[in-house]
């Protein structure tokens, strides 16, 4: 402890903007605790470190009293007035007891307080700048693949992609640029954790936005998507003046706009579907590319049925249900798709049984 240690402690308030009084303070409590652990000291103690030469002194409190039976805790009234002629019994004076070698115990100690305040600076630097970024797109680089998970150099920072938020079926080689949503930044004891994803519906609205003037300048909206990552998704879209063409601003000349998106997403599907403020428009659209004749909805209960030409339902349902699926999702109505042959089927049962009735 001399005084280029406070030199370096000042270059660091002025490189890092760490205060130097409160490291000077964090090392003061460290020695405090060295002091009564390595000493074997109980009693109430305080280090001084002066802030210019960096000399440090130890000073134990005692009480004043008539006879002295615990060096330690107690002061002779004698011994207490050589000190200071004010004290009286009971009173308690602060006397130095700083141990020869204290000095490199000092050191050390004060070595790994910066050292850690520090590493607590840097991760408070990483956490600010990097919480403004949930919800938002990131370029990344691959650094290196643990257990199914992704390690990402995101510039000043290293984030994860989680085997649980990676498009099924896609592999990233060491140094591969790929775009992600920052799911989370959370602030850990092992410093921020930055989490991303490629499979979250975000990523697609971050992609749009990128790449749809109009999304960014809120003359389109994005009202809801739905997504199966690595197969497809579908994402409604709106816009208040009637004179611009949502869908075709989405899919850009020739399909350029969301070429890119789907590019980016290794080839996934994209639907874009007009929104409406009518549910039954908005789920017949939801269901494309199947065409409905007619759609049924009970607003309260978020429920719909779906009529659709004979050779529509299977397009309507889709592979494995997907499309039912993600209109489902898109629209957040359960909808029960029905072909036109059965409707006509109950009907007529429903008429031949009051016919049989009457």
């Amino acid at each position: 402890m001399n005084a280029e240690f406070i030199n370096a402690l000042n270059e660091l308030e002025q490189e890092r903007g760490i205060e130097k009084e409160v490291l000077l303070d964090a090392i003061k409590t460290a020695l405090v605790s060295a002091y009564k652990r390595d000493f074997g000291m109980s009693q109430n103690a305080r280090v001084e470190i002066d802030d210019v030469t960096g000399v440090l002194k130890v000073f134990a409190e005692k009480t004043v009293v008539d006879d002295v039976f615990d060096e330690t805790f107690e002061i002779s009234l004698e011994d207490a007035r050589k000190i200071n002629m004010a004290y009286e019994l009971g009173d308690i004076v602060e006397e130095e007891v700083t141990p020869r070698s204290f000095g490199r115990i000092a050191a050390q100690l004060a070595k790994q307080v910066v050292v850690q305040r520090i590493r607590e600076a840097e991760r408070g630097v990483i956490y600010d700048r990097f919480i403004e970024k949930e919800n938002e797109l990131m370029t990344g680089i691959v650094l290196r693949q643990e257990r199914g998970s992704y390690y990402l150099d995101l510039g000043s920072a290293e984030g994860i992609l989680p085997a649980r938020e990676v498009i099924p079926g896609e592999k990233y080689e060491t140094n591969m640029r790929i775009k992600v949503y920052v799911l989370e930044v959370k602030n850990t004891t092992k410093g921020s954790q930055i989490i991303t994803s490629r499979s979250h519906p975000g990523l697609i609205k971050r992609l749009f936005e990128l790449e749809v003037p109009e999304i960014a300048q809120n003359v389109v909206n994005i009202k809801s998507i739905a997504r199966e990552a690595g197969k497809r998704s579908k994402i409604a879209v709106y816009a208040e003046d009637a004179n611009v063409d949502a869908v075709g601003a989405c899919v850009g000349a020739r399909g350029s706009r969301i070429n890119q998106v789907v590019e980016e997403l290794n080839g996934e599907r994209i639907d874009v579907i007009p929104w409406s403020p009518d549910a039954a428009e908005f789920i017949a659209n939801a269901l494309r590319p199947a065409q409905v004749l007619m759609t049924r909805v009970n607003e309260e209960e978020k429920i719909a049925e779906a009529i659709v030409a004979d050779n529509q339902l299977s397009l309507a349902i889709g592979k494995e249900g997907q499309n039912a699926r993600l209109a489902a999702k898109l629209t957040g109505f359960k909808i029960d798709i029905k072909c036109q042959s059965q409707v006509a089927e109950t009907l007529f049962d429903a008429e031949e049984t009051e016919d049989i009735e009457a």
